[in-house]
């Protein structure tokens, strides 16, 4: 039967003493490495205290000047920004059903009434969403005006993960390309345009477009791709009935 042991009484023997010499001892040299170590860190500590203090010092003022510049300078300019474009998507909307709308395009990209365009708006406040959307909506003016050059410019410049303006940026570039005479640019821009949203209104729009750009290129196997695939992904979309007709004159082209 196992028996409790009590420590810390007095020794006896001499072998009893021995051993509660020894072990004081080793503790002391614990303790003893422990305090040299301690010594040693509030050494260093108190040798670099200056440069400790620099360093956190530096940390929090970038924390606190990151923090200071979203909330009084960022987010009050990307308000200015929102609110300056107004005017500009106010000409560029109503271009979309005017007559006369080389005129407002114009206006919209240039500014009238005192008020900013988009290029004014991209110009001034180039960091803020209203700048990246005035990019799109540039390009789009550049394109109704037969800019091309221009509108892939800003088109290009335009980042959205938008499921609709993504792909409708990527494929007006495509548009531009194609109006440029460069149907390879198209092709590939249109295919991107695909790539990026399998949505029913812009996926089965450039894949028609990349598919009749194909057969231009003479490439009746991508064409055919994109076609078949307008009929097994969006059957009931405008641009199935196109692609039947189309899907016949690519396989008799293709022969």
């Amino acid at each position: 039967m196992a028996t409790y042991k009590k420590r810390g009484g007095k020794p006896k023997t001499k072998v009893e003493k021995q051993s509660q010499l020894e072990e004081n001892s080793t503790t002391a040299e614990v303790f003893n490495t422990l305090d040299e170590g301690a010594s040693r860190t509030e050494a260093w500590v108190e040798k670099n205290q200056k440069y400790i203090l620099i360093t956190v010092g530096a940390v929090a003022l970038c924390v606190l000047g990151y923090l200071g510049y979203q909330q009084f300078i960022q987010g009050p300019k990307e308000s200015e920004a929102m609110n300056e474009m107004y005017q500009a998507q106010d000409y560029f909307e109503q271009a979309l059903t005017a007559t006369a709308k080389d005129s407002l395009y114009n206006l919209s990209l240039n500014g009238g009434e005192g008020q900013y365009g988009f290029l004014d708006i991209i110009d001034n406040y180039g960091g803020t969403p209203a700048g990246n959307l005035a990019n799109y909506y540039a390009g789009m003016a550049y394109i109704n005006t037969g800019e091309y050059q221009k509108a892939i410019d800003h088109l290009d410049d335009f980042k959205s993960d938008d499921a609709m303006l993504g792909p409708l940026a990527k494929g007006a570039i495509g548009d531009a390309f194609a109006q440029l005479g460069q149907p390879d640019d198209a092709l590939g821009y249109y295919e991107k345009a695909v790539s990026l949203s399998d949505n029913e209104v812009t996926a089965p729009r450039f894949l028609l477009k990349a598919g009749l750009t194909a057969m231009s290129l003479n490439k009746f196997d991508v064409a055919l791709k994109h076609f078949n695939r307008i009929n097994e992904e969006y059957p009931k979309s405008a641009e199935a009935t196109k692609a039947n007709l189309y899907i016949g004159q690519a396989e008799a082209m293709q022969e």
